[in-house]
């Protein structure tokens, strides 16, 4: 598979599941500082309700889209997107494809009198490539997921029927940008590099940089810049944090968690045997979603740290993940 190496993929199987492999449950991380330990139990009810759905998105409210208009002082925007092809290094077995067609016009056939042509095109693969969205149905503890949700119960191959894409809502709130590989005083964190929660606080601190609840949070390691010189590389390793991480992220109450990166975690894991905890515990033990392979280089490079996040996902009923092009805008 492109980029990514089999003995990662089968160490790190789990993240590319519905579900995360019976025999393989994580274990609790020891807390550092005021960070609790990152969950590893059972699934915790959502504090919105039994029957809530879209976790910490919530939290995006009129008043904070407001909030993040406000925030526009020069009008110019940035796509977080990558361009995404079929050389895109993806987690196995992922791929992607655009097949470019022509229905009915093979012998150089038009319609009408006008001579009308037209190009269609057919998109085959996996969701989960390049910049994309994880659901909460995408990943879960012992096959439970957000708010208590059986795989069972909602996991069916026609689509999830329930914590489905479509039912995410529009993402139109504040984004703050945390520059790592600034705060590590280097142009790019090297491969399996860990952010630890201390490490996060003080790069915040140090960056001034203030989460408010609702807010989107984007981690800069520099990773990306990785893709074009070395893809197999990119996608065999990458920094990232681990689940002491995402419990202090979480703590703070964003909406999303993402970074430039394809699975926001440090790969390789530090302990073989705990996998993609950091996925559990915002995505099924928080309710908040998780965005990857956001483009964040032109962000740092004119000292964005604040800005307005928009994102109107695709919304393909029963889909776990989706492929996406973010955008701040400054």
């Amino acid at each position: 598979m492109h980029g990514v190496s089999r003995r990662h993929f089968f160490g790190a199987m789990c993240g590319g599941c519905l579900a995360v492999q019976q025999g393989m449950r994580a274990t609790p991380v020891q807390a550092q500082g005021a960070v609790a330990t990152a969950a590893a139990g059972p699934v915790r009810p959502s504090r919105f309700g039994p029957n809530d759905t879209i976790g910490n998105m919530n939290l995006v409210t009129p008043q904070k889209a407001q909030e993040a208009a406000r925030l526009v002082t020069t009008g110019k925007s940035y796509p977080l997107g990558i361009v995404v092809d079929r050389n895109t290094p993806a987690f196995p077995p992922r791929s992607v494809g655009i097949t470019v067609l022509m229905p009915g016009q093979e012998g150089g056939q038009t319609f009408g009198n006008n001579k009308m042509s037209y190009v269609d095109d057919m998109i085959t693969g996996w969701l989960g490539v390049g910049t994309q969205l994880d659901t909460f149905a995408h990943l879960g503890v012992d096959y439970t997921f957000y708010n208590g949700n059986r795989a069972q119960d909602f996991v069916k191959t026609t689509g999830v029927t329930k914590l489905g894409v479509e039912g995410v809502p529009p993402m139109v709130t504040r984004g703050v940008l945390v520059d790592l590989a600034k705060a590590k005083g280097k142009p790019r964190l090297d491969g399996g590099e860990l952010v630890t929660a201390d490490e996060l606080r003080a790069a915040m601190a140090a960056q001034n940089v203030r989460v408010t609840p609702g807010d989107v949070v984007v981690l800069h390691t520099g990773w990306l810049s990785m893709l074009p010189q070395d893809p197999k590389k990119f996608g065999d390793e990458e920094p990232g944090i681990d689940g002491a991480g995402a419990e202090f992220l979480a703590s703070l109450q964003p909406c999303a968690v993402g970074a430039d990166t394809w699975g926001v975690e440090a790969v390789p894991f530090k302990d073989p045997n705990v996998l993609w905890q950091g996925h559990q515990v915002l995505l099924a033990q928080n309710g908040i979603h998780i965005l990857e392979n956001l483009d964040t280089s032109a962000l740092v490079r004119d000292g964005v740290t604040e800005f307005m996040f928009v994102l109107g996902q695709p919304r393909y009923r029963g889909a776990v993940q989706a492929i996406i092009n973010p955008v701040a805008i400054r």
